[in-house]
């Protein structure tokens, strides 16, 4: 009866092992499909198209070009390559300030002859239209070549607009360079932090203070990122305004602030557990060759752990970069490329979270946030991966 339940327990282990493992590996191939697939995509949005005249010399646009045509920042034909004209931008809201609904025609039939009219009649003009309302065969008029939004695009851009019109920009590097700022500073602020409480709860504290403050630091892990955000928007940002003389207390500098204390409950427990697990013949060895106390835990104590308080920054690292609602809530939420640590930033978890809800299901907004997500995920996989190796290095060598 053991044995077959044994067996029993054991198969039933086996296929939870399976589900997840297929689990996981799905969620993954859904992502990357889902994301990867803005490569194939016009940088033009989906159901438009970009018309002009067959005397204008133009047959393509990047979307940088395109944005800055639109926004009236190009503003002559010849700075991309045509004559030296004045630009005229025609959107195809227009049409119905210009004709009637009777003149347009029943159920708007007469709609894509009257914009072919217009865009014969004049060789500057440059029309944004839905592609139904597309004159076909019509002399005088062609659709511009515009470019599939590219590897280099994306990753080395730097303007995140994915809902600007005509043309998207979805360059990621200040949502990259954002990411890593915010998160290494909170690294950088928390690592003496924890590893310093690390080795007083370990090496000095009394057992009795011990129990007390661990688990009000274990605790911490337990608090809602919300209210992490929430106290740094109320408290944090007005020092960090008050104190820096800024316009905006909303900061990559406010936002380190705040994923330092987030990260310090993992960096502190992990460590301490790795200074505690040095074995007590090593300690009595050092102090029978005549070392205090102090050089023990520099010399002898930290050495040794130093495997496990490298894979708790890397996890503490790992913990900070994945944050979404805290950094979201703070950090000002500005996709701009950061000068400085007293700037707005954004980063990719808090722009996920803020966008996907707005993006249409299988647009190219929808598409570039979950490249965004496979973008995270080889992140955050990278950082495991390297804490494994990290933490494992101590077990090989032993």
């Amino acid at each position: 009866m053991n044995k077959v339940l044994e067996k029993f327990v054991e198969s039933l282990l086996k296929m939870s092992s399976a589900v997840t493992g297929i689990t996981v590996l799905l969620i993954i191939i859904f992502l990357f499909k889902e994301g990867l697939g803005l490569f194939k995509s016009s940088t033009v949005e989906k159901g438009y198209t970009l018309v002009v005249n067959t005397q204008n010399p133009v047959n393509r646009l990047t979307s940088v070009e395109i944005k800055e045509i639109f926004d009236s920042e190009i503003e002559n034909w010849k700075d991309v390559g045509g004559s030296n004209d004045d630009i005229r931008i025609f959107r195809f809201d227009e049409i119905f300030t210009m004709y009637s609904d009777e003149e347009l025609g029943d159920g708007y039939s007469l709609l894509p002859q009257k914009l072919g009219e217009i865009i014969q009649s004049d060789s500057t003009i440059i029309a944004f239209l839905p592609l139904k309302y597309v004159p076909k065969n019509m002399s005088g008029i062609k659709e511009l070549k515009t470019d599939i939004i590219s590897i280099s695009d994306f990753f080395l851009g730097t303007t995140w607009l994915p809902t600007a019109t005509p043309s998207a920009l979805f360059g990621i590097l200040p949502l990259i360079v954002g990411t890593l700022l915010v998160s290494f500073i909170a690294i950088i602020i928390a690592i003496p932090f924890g590893v310093g409480v690390a080795i007083y709860l370990s090496e000095i504290a009394s057992e009795k203070v011990r129990k007390v403050m661990k688990p009000a630091i274990e605790l911490l892990a337990g608090i809602p990122s919300v209210v992490y955000g929430f106290f740094g928007l109320v408290v944090v940002a007005p020092i960090v305004q008050k104190v820096g003389g800024l316009t905006l207390g909303e900061t990559a500098f406010t936002g380190s602030l705040i994923l330092a204390i987030m990260a310090l409950p993992t960096i502190i427990t992990i460590s301490e557990d790795a200074l505690r697990n040095t074995p007590k013949a090593m300690r009595d060895a050092s102090y029978a060759l005549g070392a205090n106390r102090w050089q023990t835990i520099y010399k002898v104590v930290i050495p040794y752990a130093s495997s496990g308080i490298s894979a708790a920054i890397i996890l503490g690292i790992g913990r900070a970069i994945g944050e979404t609602m805290a950094v979201l809530m703070v950090t000002g939420n500005a996709a701009v490329m950061p000068h400085s640590l007293f700037e707005s930033v954004r980063t990719i978890p808090a722009t996920i979270a803020a966008e996907l809800g707005e993006a249409p299901g299988g647009g190219t907004h929808y598409q570039s946030l979950f490249l965004l997500g496979c973008v995270l995920f080889l992140i955050t996989l990278i950082i495991s991966i390297i804490s494994e190796k990290i933490s494992g290095r101590k077990i090989i060598k032993e």
